[in-house]
This record gives C-alpha cells, sequence and structure tokens, in this order.
C-alpha cells in the first residue's frame, strides 16, 4: 500500500521517523552497557540479541536514508520543473517579442529601400532639370 502525502507531511513523517530512530539506538546503546554488567551465561545470549538489533537498525537506518535521498530527489525534480514550466512560459514571451521586432524590423528595410527610391528619383529629376536649363541656356 502506498501513501501519498504532501510535501510538508513527508518532511514531518521523516523527521518523526529519524527521531524514532535516534531513539532506538540510545536504547539500544543502554541495553547493551546493562547487558554488560550482567553474569556471563546471561551476558552472551543478551549481547547476541543485541547485535541482531543493532543490525536491524543499521537496516532501518540505511532505508530511511535512501527514502530521504530519494524523496530529496524527488523535490529537486519538483523544483527544476517548475523552474523548467516558467523558463518555457517566458520563452514564448520571448518567442513573441522576437515576433513582433521582426516585423518592425521588416517595415523599416522597406521603409528604407522606398526612401532610397524616392531620393535617387529625386536627383534623376534634378539632374534632368538642370541638364535642361543648360541647354536652353546654352543654345541661345
Amino acid at each position: 500500500m502506498r501513501f501519498s502525502y504532501e510535501p510538508e507531511q513527508k518532511r514531518q513523517k521523516f523527521s518523526e521517523i529519524k527521531a524514532g530512530l535516534d531513539d532506538a539506538e540510545s536504547l539500544i546503546r543502554k541495553m547493551d552497557l546493562e547487558a554488560r554488567s550482567l553474569q556471563p551465561n546471561v551476558k552472551a545470549v543478551l549481547l547476541a540479541k543485541l547485535r541482531e538489533y543493532k543490525s536491524d537498525l543499521n537496516n532501518l537506518k540505511s532505508e530511511h536514508k535512501r527514502l530521504a535521498s530519494a524523496n530529496s530527489n524527488q523535490a529537486a525534480r519538483d523544483d527544476l520543473l517548475e523552474s523548467g514550466m516558467a523558463d518555457a512560459m517566458s520563452l514564448h514571451g520571448v518567442d513573441d517579442n522576437i515576433s513582433k521586432s521582426k516585423k518592425i524590423l521588416t517595415n523599416m528595410s522597406r521603409r528604407m529601400s522606398r526612401n532610397k527610391w524616392i531620393i535617387s528619383s529625386i536627383i534623376v529629376v534634378l539632374v534632368v532639370a538642370i541638364a535642361l536649363i543648360l541647354y536652353f541656356k546654352l543654345s541661345k
């Protein structure tokens, strides 16, 4: 069965589990100290049990660490995904701005060409007018 928690609830559960594991480690240390102070025949049996408990606790700690790491990786993935979505949205905005800029530059280029043709036409008309004036002045 899989439980689905919100990120804050997950963090809280992980911290609760970590506290429980720390408490268990403390209890095992106390039990170890007590077992070492008992008679040798009882002591051997209890120390063997304690080794099993320590092994189980270490397995639980490593599993907790693995899950906490996976959880932090998932949180990092979620953060990256959110920032990637924001980047994609800003890229769409940039795309729109580039399209507008392209239209403006195309219009400016057309105006420049049109102005060049107009200026060229005016120059040609002036040159023709000067040539005609000179022709009539010199021909008289």
